[in-house]
């Protein structure tokens, strides 16, 4: 087993992009809480007989996402903390994070999270520019975005931040300002993301009404060629495609999913995968929680076929730093699979959009901003 991913769905407000289940209501924060922590204890069973004889299913990881789980206080943090470490067994110095908003930083919750074992943390920024903020409905302002660091560099060494790029009006000197302002805190990690229109946003509605522009592909490119030059020069390494690292900095929990490690979902809408099939948990905070105190994990199941799993390793693989291994695609899948991935590949071969080396194949520099299209031109469809 790789890791515990415990979903948090409470938000501060809603941003504008945002389509991940999360509530602005605290009122159920409590039933919540002690739902999770019954749901930790409830699946212990599946890391039971791996956890006794295989040092490869000890957790290495513990990722509080969201929502915001920021907006959890410290005891509530700390009862799912000792909940996971009575249930579940661990490797030496697992990496434990938190992702927060700037607004919820204060010294004082720094410290204290700090002592409860949570040893990295994951900010986000988004945006140095108070228009930028505003456009996105981010609870935090400006002046809170640098403060954060700041609190946050003197008690964490292991920081991520979240920048977002292809923003409508940001021009290249903009964007550049914003990666100069986060590089002058020293953070060893930035996960960086094109600002995208999902469906059923406020972003969607503002741009259909015409208030706000639609993001274009070509300024989104321009900012991410931008990107990947300006982090590379100074030092971190392009490990996977959003995300950018100093050496020893990978997130161990992201590394994990894309290197199809196991992990276990604990909340509303959290997805679990122990290698063969997926689950995913209801995205209802009360029929969570109505579930759960009646002992019942309310999730679905999907056993991956082969086709799924070619296909998730090839969506991956491209992704990252590591690559397709053509010698895996042979003896994972077979031949036939080998040859229709080669087939297919030749045209972004031809184009200078992949390249094969040591067996190994992967994006160009000119490919990377076009890895998930690429991609699904390699996909075996079901």
């Amino acid at each position: 087993m790789s890791g515990i991913y415990i979903h948090i769905p409470f938000c501060k407000q809603a941003c504008h992009y945002c389509d991940f289940h999360f509530s602005t209501s605290m009122k159920k924060k409590n039933e919540m809480v002690l739902a999770l922590a019954k749901e930790i204890q409830m699946r212990k069973s599946e890391l039971l007989d791996c956890a006794r004889s295989d040092k490869d299913e000890l957790i290495e990881t513990i990722y509080f996402g969201g929502g915001t789980p920021s907006r959890l206080q410290i005891e509530d943090l700390r009862l799912l903390m000792d909940s996971i470490y009575e249930n579940y067994t661990f490797c030496d110095n697992p990496e434990i994070t938190l992702e927060a908003n700037p607004d919820d930083l204060s010294e004082e919750y720094l410290i204290a999270i700090k002592q409860i074992g949570i040893n990295r943390l994951s900010i986000g920024i988004q945006s140095f520019f108070e228009d930028d903020l505003q456009m996105m409905n981010r609870a935090h302002n400006s002046e809170e975005a640098k403060k954060s660091l700041e609190l946050a560099t003197k008690y964490f060494d292991n920081i991520s931040l979240d920048l977002i790029y292809g923003i409508p009006g940001m021009s290249n000197e903009k964007w550049l300002q914003n990666i100069a302002t986060a590089l002058g805190f020293g953070i060893p990690h930035i996960s960086s993301y094109a600002l995208t229109v999902e469906p059923k946003t406020a972003l969607n509605k503002l741009i259909k009404n015409g208030k706000i522009d639609e993001p274009k592909d070509e300024v989104a490119s321009e900012h991410f060629m931008i990107l990947v030059e300006t982090l590379e020069r100074n030092g971190f390494v392009h490990y996977e495609l959003s995300n950018f690292g100093k050496p020893d900095y990978f997130s161990k929990n992201n590394s994990a999913y894309w290197l199809g490690k196991k992990y276990i979902g604990i909340g509303p809408s959290a997805h679990s995968y122990d290698g063969i099939s997926r689950s995913w948990n209801i995205a209802n905070n009360s029929l969570y929680i109505k579930s759960i105190l009646e002992n019942q994990l309310p999730n679905e199941t999907e056993k991956l076929t082969m086709e799924d799993r070619y296909n998730e390793y090839i969506m991956t693989g491209l992704r990252t730093i590591w690559g397709v291994s053509l010698d895996r695609i042979q003896n994972e899948f077979g031949q036939d699979y080998l040859d229709y991935l080669v087939k297919q590949s030749q045209k972004f071969l031809n184009d200078e959009l992949l390249f094969i080396e040591n067996d190994i194949l992967r994006p160009t520099s000119k490919g990377k901003f076009l890895t998930d299209g690429i991609a699904s031109d390699l996909f075996i469809l079901n």
